[in-house]
């Protein structure tokens, strides 16, 4: 069986990228990189029918093109994998593999064919709505763009959005100063970029590093919860 694995233009996969991200139905990490032009895609074909593509960018430095972080192949080729990673891999000359665990048949690849493999963040969805108050405090959207979260007076977190996903997920972020911490902040602040990002009909996401503790807490009492993982691994020889 004739596997090819041919590096094109972006535009020859969208197509094949639209379904992708249309069949997982989640935020998608590093969507952002194609559009940017920090990615390479590559059409994979059997017998000289398209079966699926992949793409490759650069893990610490975006001009490498060295992390496959797609791997999509039709439904009726799935059962091909095993055939046309391997090439895949060879043709990208790529020595590591990221993927979000939640990206099923790239997460099958990374523990069939990579080791050293680790988790570097969490990824969040919206589970349930909240409705926390806290006396004498706002939010609101500075005149930066930037919302901020007030209380008596004073800005005690800051924070906004960063459109790293695919649409409509929309990558939220806060920080909350460090003499007003624990004290809820965090979460009202959560709940309400949440509210906001709905109001601008966009679908609210997060991440945090997996060792961070306390920003996982806050995640979740905003009624976020856990739905996958990022991790990393290298390509064996």
């Amino acid at each position: 069986m004739e596997v090819e694995v041919h590096k094109v233009p972006l535009g020859e996969v969208q197509g094949l990228r639209e379904l992708f991200l249309r069949e997982n139905s989640f935020q998608f990490v590093h969507d952002k990189c194609h559009g940017a032009g920090w990615a390479d895609t590559y059409l994979f074909s059997i017998e000289n029918e398209t079966v699926g593509y992949g793409s490759v960018w650069g893990k610490d430095d975006r001009k490498d093109r060295d992390t496959i972080f797609e791997f999509y192949l039709q439904e009726p080729f799935r059962k091909y994998a095993a055939l046309v990673f391997p090439e895949f891999r060879i043709v990208s000359g790529t020595p590591f593999i990221e993927c979000q665990t939640n990206d099923r048949g790239l997460a099958d690849m990374v523990f069939a064919y990579a080791r050293n493999i680790y988790a570097e963040a969490i990824l969040f969805e919206d589970a349930f709505q909240t409705d926390f108050t806290i006396p004498d405090t706002s939010f609101r959207k500075n005149v930066d763009g930037e919302y901020v979260l007030e209380h008596a007076g004073q800005i005690v977190a800051s924070g906004g959005y960063v459109k790293n996903y695919n649409f409509p997920y929309i990558d939220m972020y806060y920080e909350v100063k460090e003499d007003h911490r624990r004290k809820g902040y965090g979460s009202l602040f959560t709940q309400e970029l949440k509210r906001e990002a709905y109001r601008l009909k966009r679908v609210p996401a997060a991440r945090c590093n997996v060792r961070n503790n306390a920003s996982k807490g806050t995640l979740q009492k905003a009624g976020m919860r856990v739905c996958g993982h990022l991790l990393y691994g290298e390509l064996g020889g």
